[in-house]
């Protein structure tokens, strides 16, 4: 699981390098889904077959899947890349478990903890902090936005694939869910807006200087595949309570990351607001446990992992 956050949190990194060369967002996450869907419907292809067949009934959670869990979240959390701190985009994101919780009890109806208000409490007080509200949010707003967005996909994305690896094998419907937005990604962002005649020129990544297709390639295969992979096989060793330490290194790991490899560094409230806002974020993690999933409409679980 450490090893999969910190794949996690490369990807801000290797995104963020990307778009200062002129890449949008947009393009920088078509890119990365095309290219992680490849390698994974290849490898599920050759070795694991079986994982690519979908029953009928299953249409509607893979597309809901897809659309949110792999194209909503990465798109809106480069588009926070863009204008934000890769620290704060993470951040903004781990709002997640607060959002499902809350669609717990309002949703579902069902009751929650103290302790879990207490958590949604603090994560808000955070997410102020880090916002630095008091200032009349000096953050960017459309960055600002988009990491909510952000969140709000994230939650998405436990609630749906909790509900798709209770019955089948965790890699397909990664795959399908990957392929599904490599499909939606070709209408929000058509191969030929890809600016692949930039491909060959040199980025800015701490000391080095690589050129922008090693980082895109870095990106699929260690900031998605990889983070994906290890995540999913972490998760059928470790409980819940478990998962969700060790996930809450991933912004940590990601903001200390940024300032040294990017100069990107925050304010003393911020990195306040984001002790306040993890601290929130576990608490709610914790108190809400995982129930089990039934079989018909989809369960809502407390999520346990880091981000896409």
């Amino acid at each position: 699981m450490v090893l999969s956050s910190v794949c996690f949190g490369s990807s801000g990194l290797f995104a963020s390098a990307v778009m200062a060369t002129g890449w949008s967002a947009p393009q920088v996450t078509a890119v990365r889904i095309w290219l992680a869907a490849l390698v994974l419907v290849l490898v599920v292809g050759v070795f694991r077959r079986a994982g690519l067949r979908v029953a009928r009934s299953e249409w509607p959670l893979l597309a809901g899947y897809a659309l949110l869990g792999v194209v909503g979240i990465q798109l809106c959390y480069f588009l926070a890349v863009s204008r934000l701190p890769v620290g704060i985009a993470l951040l903004l994101e781990y709002l997640s478990p607060v959002l499902v919780a809350l669609w717990v009890r309002f949703v579902r109806g069902t009751r929650l903890p103290a302790a879990a208000w207490l958590g949604t409490a603090l994560a808000l007080t955070g997410l102020a902090l880090v916002a630095q509200v008091w200032q009349g949010l000096r953050l960017d707003l459309l960055g600002l936005l988009a990491g909510l967005a952000a969140a709000v996909c994230s939650a998405g994305y436990f609630l749906l694939g909790e509900h798709a690896v209770s019955t089948r094998d965790p890699l397909g419907p990664v795959t399908l869910g990957m392929a599904g937005g490599a499909v939606l990604m070709l209408l929000v962002c058509p191969p030929w807006l890809v600016p692949g005649h930039t491909l060959g020129a040199a980025t800015t990544f701490g000391g080095w200087h690589p050129p922008v297709w090693s980082l895109l390639v870095a990106l699929a295969l260690l900031g998605t595949v990889a983070a994906y992979l290890i995540g999913m096989s972490a998760l059928r060793h470790l409980p819940p309570s478990v998962a969700s330490v060790l996930a809450l290194i991933e912004p940590v790991l990601a903001a200390a990351a940024a300032w040294a490899l990017l100069g990107q560094s925050l304010t003393a409230a911020q990195l306040v607001g984001g002790v306040v806002l993890l601290a929130g974020a576990l608490i709610v993690r914790l108190a809400g446990g995982r129930p089990r999933v039934e079989p018909g409409p989809l369960a809502e679980p407390v999520p346990t992992t880091g981000s896409a």
